[in-house]
């Protein structure tokens, strides 16, 4: 069922990227698309191709985290590929993916690079930060082994496991996680990314199992990143121990309810006993069940007891009634029931979004050439009959409308001075360098301080100060937009030229992303956290996870003001070349007629040709996006006629 499921929805993204292909293929050839019409197609086609379904795995250590994923995701390959063992086994970070550009492989993020002020995130296009180790896909012993990378760990001195951010002399827990030589325990890695063309991941899955709760913590890319952004949570429990206080903690502060949150109740196994009857055992599961309900705040039915270890012997072993025992199915088909629908519909409605823009504007572009072509049509069937002085005139008035053309494309230089002065103001709101002053001032001010309040000062006005840079990023985005849409009104009335509102553009979803990120560091900063650890530990902390989030943040919203501006203008452009040839064909079509009046006639049968096309084309175009409309739709229309 889950393969099925992903491969329809699969197949669903890849009939719309096929539709939108075949939209860009012939709008190419048609010549109806402008610059911003290309962007928008490119990175619509690259947000479908790239697009991932992510499911993350939180739990304690030892609850059962990557046998649930082997139950769930590897059982076909007849044994465990993720280790599982009594006590700890993961240790570092682990997506399980699969990127046609590299081989099949294991690449490994050394611990030594929380040494750096850099996150996860900034090392992922460094390939030569991480160890690469080959993947044999036909021995699957030598993939486990390979794998048991993610279990390794090493010893160190507190020194050098303080400069990783891993030991918090302030800490009274620390302590006993010292060995007899006084060396911390700490894990080889930082992160693993394993690159495998497992059916399910070319489909474009990604498993995210986490290390124990504790990791939580000292590896903010988690709590930032890669838990928020997952599509689903998988919050494991086991039967055996209950809800503990650390599981309360973490479900609060980084889980908590909502879409794509499930909690497991893992090791059910453990309550089965030979002794008592079905019902009786039941019972007890279900008591489990509700007092773990209770405890997280949630309904009985949103926590799934399972055993992960029985299922995953299960269907190893094809035994069906064992399956059904260890009650893992229940828990898969509300995984996918809740996991595909939740995404697709997010993607549906981007995308018919995006189909409403492209169309209008393709639209708008033959309804300028149909006009165009009518009014050249009116001016030639007008000459039928007439003298060389009526002709003359036309000549004259044409002459006239050109020049008075040509002095609104002057004018249209003055504004292209104040677009780029605007433009370079946005930059300088919300340009790098003013994020990288803002970090600066910041770290100075926690180094600075000696107390507590200083710290959350310093850190309350860096947060004041991103918003307050957004916002008046915000009005120079506001006065470029109303000058463009001035400008494309004024040229819509003076010249009859068919043009829609300038493309809109937003920073709402990146300062909702701040406000994510200063919620995150509430949480994760909060007044015990400042009380009871190093300044230095606070500090590298701060800048690992909550300066590179806003860092990253900030380079997105960049990235995408930076694409909106070299567009805007796109659309009055393309119609103001079209609008010059126009005029520019009139002028040489009446003259010529001037010059020899039994021309006329051809020219009324070309132009009646050339409406006849573009009749044709706003057809064909229609069809196209309604087949784009009907691939976005089609596997909803089919999942409810199947129902």
């Amino acid at each position: 069922m889950v393969v099925r499921d992903l491969e329809q929805y699969s197949a669903w993204r890849h009939g719309v990227i096929s539709a939108l292909k075949q939209y860009q293929a012939w709008i190419a050839s048609a010549e109806l698309a402008d610059a911003a019409t290309e962007q928008r197609l490119a990175r619509t086609l690259a947000r479908l191709s790239d697009d991932k379904l992510s499911v993350a795995f939180v739990a304690e250590f030892s609850r059962g985290k990557s046998e649930l994923i082997n139950a769930i995701f590897f059982a076909d390959y007849g044994q465990r590929i993720l280790p599982s063992a009594a006590g700890r086994t993961t240790m570092c970070p682990t997506e399980l993916l699969h990127d046609p550009a590299w081989p099949p492989c294991i690449r490994l993020l050394p611990i030594e690079t929380r040494a750096d002020n850099l996150s996860t995130s900034d090392y992922r296009d460094q390939a030569s930060a991480w160890t690469m180790l080959p993947l044999d896909l036909d021995t699957p012993e030598s993939m486990h082994d390979v794998f048991r990378q993610v279990c390794l760990t090493r010893h160190v001195s507190v020194e050098e496991a303080k400069r990783y951010g891993l030991y918090d002399e302030n800490d009274p827990d620390m302590a006993a996680t010292l060995d007899d030589d006084g060396l911390v325990e700490i894990s080889l890695w930082r992160h693993a990314i394993i690159n495998f063309p497992h059916p399910l991941l070319k489909q474009g899955l990604v498993i995210l199992d986490t290390p124990g709760l504790n990791a939580i913590g000292t590896e903010p890319e988690l709590t930032l990143n890669l838990i928020p952004h997952a599509h689903a949570v998988l919050f494991i429990l086991a039967a055996d121990t209950g809800v503990t206080k650390s599981d309360i903690e973490v479900w609060r502060q980084h889980i908590g309810g909502g879409a794509g949150r499930l909690v497991v109740l893992n090791k059910i196994d453990s309550m089965w006993d030979e002794l008592r009857s079905d019902d009786e055992v039941n019972g007890a599961i279900s008591r489990q069940q509700e007092h773990a309900a209770h405890m997280l705040s949630l309904e009985p039915r949103q926590v799934f007891p399972v055993s992960a270890q029985k299922a995953l012997v299960a269907k190893i072993t094809n035994d069906a009634k064992l399956l059904e025992k260890s009650r893992l199915g229940e828990l898969e088909r509300a995984l996918f029931d809740e996991l595909i629908p939740a995404k697709k519909d997010i993607v549906r409605k981007q995308l018919a979004q995006d189909l409403h823009t492209l169309s209008q504007a393709q639209q708008a572009l033959i309804g300028a050439r149909m006009r165009g072509i009518v009014e050249q049509l009116h001016e030639l069937k007008s000459l039928r009959g007439k003298n060389q002085s009526v002709i003359a005139h036309m000549v004259k008035r044409v002459e006239a409308e050109k020049k008075e053309f040509d002095s609104s494309l002057f004018k249209l230089q003055a504004t292209r001075a104040v677009f780029t002065r605007l433009s370079t103001e946005l930059y300088t709101n919300m340009g790098m360098d003013i994020l990288r002053d803002h970090v600066h001032v910041v770290r100075n001010a926690m180094a600075s301080t000696r107390f507590t309040l200083g710290m959350r000062e310093a850190v309350k006005a860096f947060f004041a100060g991103i918003r307050q840079d957004l916002h008046a990023s915000e009005h120079k985005i506001d006065e470029i937009r109303d000058m463009m849409d001035v400008m494309y009104r004024k040229f819509s009335a003076e010249h009859g030229l068919s043009l829609a509102p300038p493309m809109a553009f937003t920073l709402d979803k990146y300062r909702d992303e701040i406000a994510d990120i200063e919620d995150i560091y509430d949480k994760q900063f909060g007044t015990m956290t400042l009380l009871t650890t190093s300044r230095v530990v606070l500090i590298e902390r701060f800048f690992d996870s909550i300066a590179s989030s806003v860092k990253r943040c900030f380079k997105a919203a960049n990235a995408d003001a930076e694409a909106w501006l070299k567009v805007i203008m796109a659309p009055l452009e393309a119609q103001i070349r079209q609008h010059k040839e126009q005029l520019k064909h009139r002028q040489a079509s009446i003259q010529r007629i001037h010059d020899a009046t039994d021309d006329l006639e051809q020219k009324i049968e070309a132009f009646e040709q050339s409406q006849a096309e573009l009749e044709q084309q706003k057809a064909r175009l229609t069809e196209l996006s309604g087949s784009i409309s009907i691939a976005i739709n089609a596997e909803f229309v089919e999942m409810e006629a199947a129902a």
